[in-house]
């Protein structure tokens, strides 16, 4: 990253967190049990970005975000490959604003986890070399238009389950990028339910495209939500910090008793034989998860790993000269203010 660009991008934290910003790196870290430290998370209080804060816990909130942030620009392209085949104009524009909307999320986030003391071009370098992660379900093919609905009904409502609980993340700048990604996240899940319930009360090729985009993109949507919580390594601390506030298989949970009763007003069917409802608990009990796929498409073993990292990285490259343009104007524009104050 050049100079110019690191300049600019501290120019913008400065005026959303004052001029006095200073990044957590710079100031003295409390340790992990610092009681001045668990005693403001205990009154659910918020940290923000010009308080000291454990060098863990900052590094725990890089690696969430920066996951979060990849997850939302990968995730534009399963959807962005059928903008050009939408069966209406109408689909058409509504898919492109939600690409959109995938591209703006990842904005804030990144623009979140600078306040961490990093930079976006770090971030994106560890990415595009294979040393930051991004959500696993964005390694799927989407094979047909139905794929588009399965998408949003079940990956975004995965993905509200997930993140409603960040809104109130102890940490400030995250919690409130949450705030508008959560709301646009609830019209994207509305907008995959409509999908397929048109195309599950259409003609019965309709009614099987459908069922068959719900059978391929269920588990993965389960898998979501990670590892359960005996094989997930950093929920328990990510719970005790307020970073995370449900365990995993809390939210998965939560997500099952969510999503069948709106299967059942689809006239579709969940694949999986052993889902039966539990009078005793009140929920939905799911048959066991195959964890393994989860765990292969992370190591890069996934139908699409190859094709998604291929496309970003073309993608960034392809966009080296609009970098360029915006080094030279903040140079430029240096340069004056420079002069001006001279």
């Amino acid at each position: 990253m050049t100079l110019c660009r690191r300049c600019a991008i501290r120019c913008n934290i400065e005026r959303v967190y004052g001029n006095d910003f200073t990044a957590p790196s710079q100031v003295d870290a409390p340790a992990e049990d610092d009681p001045g430290f668990l005693a403001l998370l205990d009154d659910e209080g918020r940290v923000e970005p010009r308080d000291a804060m454990p060098e863990a816990y900052r590094k725990t909130l890089v690696r969430q975000i920066a996951q979060h942030a990849h997850s939302e620009i990968i995730g534009m392209q399963p959807e962005g490959n059928w903008i050009t085949r939408a069966p209406s104009l109408k689909r058409k524009a509504i898919l492109m604003a939600k690409v959109q909307d995938e591209a703006g999320h990842g904005l804030y986030l990144y623009a979140a986890a600078e306040t961490l003391g990093v930079e976006r071009a770090d971030l994106l370098d560890r990415l595009h070399a294979g040393t930051q992660k991004y959500s696993s379900i964005f390694n799927y093919p989407t094979i047909t238009w139905a794929d588009m609905g399965a998408i949003g009904w079940l990956v975004d409502g995965a993905a509200i389950v997930n993140q409603v609980p960040i809104t109130r993340c102890s940490y400030g700048p995250y919690a409130r990028a949450m705030v508008r990604i959560c709301k646009e996240e609830s019209f994207h899940q509305r907008q995959g339910f409509e999908i397929l319930h048109t195309l599950s009360n259409g003609t019965p090729a309709q009614h099987a495209m459908a069922q068959d985009a719900v059978n391929r993109w269920w588990w993965p949507s389960l898998m979501m939500f990670g590892p359960p919580d005996d094989a997930s390594p950093n929920s328990e601390r990510s719970m005790r910090w307020g970073i995370k506030r449900h365990s995993n298989d809390a939210l998965r949970q939560k997500f099952v008793d969510m999503t069948v009763p709106q299967s059942h007003a689809l006239g579709l069917t969940l694949p999986d034989p052993e889902l039966a409802y539990d009078e005793a608990s009140g929920h939905w009990r799911t048959g066991p998860i195959d964890f393994t796929e989860l765990f292969e498409v992370i190591k890069g073993n996934g139908p699409c790993n190859v094709q998604r990292m291929a496309h970003r990285r073309g993608a960034h490259e392809r966009g080296a000269w609009v970098r360029d343009a915006a080094d030279a104007y903040a140079a430029k524009r240096a340069a004056r203010t420079e002069a001006a104050v001279a």
